[in-house]
């Protein structure tokens, strides 16, 4: 129906069966996150099409419930109380993909891992360690810089070099390693290189001795990648060949079930 015609109340119903204004409510947040966390209601009308009577009011409940705060110059900005479900929803992700890196470990013999961006840093959500006695590990809810990992190349890999160079400019770009790429051009070059293979390499660029092999995960609802790390000996250009195709499918696989416990 359009948008002038719209009740007020929240017991209207989608053309999907749900609930209207939750849906709305839901969409407003999402383009508030696209927007970089805060906007004005002149925006989001613009945007989603929404008269601004109707996102005043569910802005408003947004408010009330802590989801989203008003500024000082009357913009609207994502609330505090969304951080706990974010955390929640990040480790019950990494919870769906441990089966998933378990594959990647039995059949590639290294320790697997799963990682997000959050914000500008890579968080570690999912580890399943190898069962080599010298392996890899790396806490899970550790926050490292993209620049020197597979993963964060792999996250970053699609995304417009303007952008890139933005999150470069704020975080810098410490050399962890020798082998550390430092300058945001060598970064774009191997984000090119990610595009063109299908996978992303760390050659003991976050520590030295050990490679990493990663690929991001289609569709994700969230930015989301898998990796295997192991020995620079063991993640060699031959094991790469044979280790590449096994991440990407385990993937595709991990997307579609992601997808599953989130259907349209």
């Amino acid at each position: 129906m359009p948008p002038s015609s719209v009740s007020s109340t929240d017991s209207t119903k989608s053309t999907t069966g749900g609930v209207q204004s939750l849906e709305r409510a839901f969409d407003l947040l999402e383009r508030m996150a696209d927007a970089g966390g805060e906007v004005g209601l002149s925006e989001l009308s613009a945007s989603s099409g929404l008269p601004l009577p109707t996102i005043h009011r569910l802005m408003r409940t947004l408010v009330v419930c802590g989801y989203v705060r008003q500024q000082a110059n009357r913009r609207y900005a994502l609330g505090p109380r969304l951080i706990r479900l974010g955390e929640s929803a990040s480790r019950l992700l990494g919870t769906w993909a441990r089966p998933y890196l378990a594959r990647l470990v039995e059949e590639t013999g290294e320790t697997a891992n799963m990682a997000l961006l959050d914000g500008d840093e890579i968080v570690y959500v999912a580890q399943v360690p190898s069962k080599h006695s010298m392996r890899m590990f790396t806490e899970v809810g550790r926050r490292v810089l993209p620049h020197s990992t597979g993963v964060g190349k792999a996250l970053l890999a699609n995304t417009p070099d303007h952008e890139v160079r933005a999150l470069l400019a704020r975080t810098g770009m410490p050399a962890a390693t020798e082998k550390t790429i430092t300058t945001a051009d060598g970064f774009l070059a191997a984000l090119e290189d990610v595009r063109r293979l299908g996978y992303a390499i760390d050659d003991n660029e976050q520590e030295i001795g050990v490679r990493c092999l990663a690929v991001s995960v289609p569709n994700s609802p969230t930015a989301a990648a898998i990796s295997i790390s192991g020995p620079a000996g063991r993640v060699t250009e031959a094991a790469t060949d044979k280790i590449v195709p096994v991440l990407q499918q385990v993937a595709g696989e991990l997307s579609e079930a992601l997808a599953s416990q989130n259907p349209a």
